[in-house]
């Protein structure tokens, strides 16, 4: 591990940054976008020591969703966090990127995030309905999804896109955090929201 205590898998055939974080009060696991190779997270997941493994996720689309069955049967997880908006994209057959990925497959019930210690959820429409940034305190460290990127922000063409939402979503609840937060997203490079506010061509 580098200077933070979790590990990112890049899964699948686009890239979807999957991470793996230790909660630092709970003592739980929270797999972050398990979107494909599930025996590679699975692999990771032993490399740690917790009372309870939790998926969470950060938005509902194909490439983000896609492992969540297998890892969670695996590991034994019974909650699977994603926020109420994103319930009807997450089991939709339309939910896919064809020819490259197609709908997912045995996928489990889902609840709303709970109330709990370790990180706080912002929901940040626009990516899709229901996404939502994680921001783990104690790690200076906010998991953005695809709702903001180093050097850029969310598509909005696909399902349940809104572009006004997103910059919305990235003005009045992203870009008012501390300027050395650090963001990591769901594709790519990790920033730091001093950096976005300063640098990134779509928040000028």
């Amino acid at each position: 591990m580098a200077d933070h205590p979790f590990t990112t898998l890049v899964v699948g055939d686009i890239g979807v940054n999957c991470y793996l974080v230790p909660g630092p009060k709970s003592g739980n696991l929270y797999i972050i976008d398990p979107g494909d190779d599930a025996a590679d997270i699975i692999a990771a997941a032993k490399d740690f020591t917790y009372s309870e493994a939790v998926i969470l996720l950060t938005h509902a689309h194909v490439d983000h969703i896609g492992a969540c069955g297998a890892v969670a049967k695996k590991l034994g997880i019974t909650r699977v966090c994603l926020d109420p908006a994103d319930s009807e994209l997450y089991s939709s057959p339309e939910n896919h990127l064809l020819p490259y990925l197609p709908p997912a497959k045995n996928l489990p019930p889902v609840i709303d995030f709970y109330p709990q210690e370790d990180f706080s959820v912002i929901q940040t429409p626009g990516h899709t309905p229901g996404s939502v940034c994680l921001w783990f305190k104690d790690y200076n460290t906010l998991f953005t999804g695809d709702t903001l990127f180093q050097g850029s922000v969310g598509r909005t063409d696909l399902p349940g896109g809104n572009y006004d939402d997103l910059m919305r979503s990235i003005h009045e609840k992203l870009m008012v955090l501390p300027d050395d937060l650090k963001v990591f997203p769901g594709h790519q490079y990790w920033s730091t929201i001093g950096r976005e506010k300063s640098s990134n061509p779509y928040l000028a």
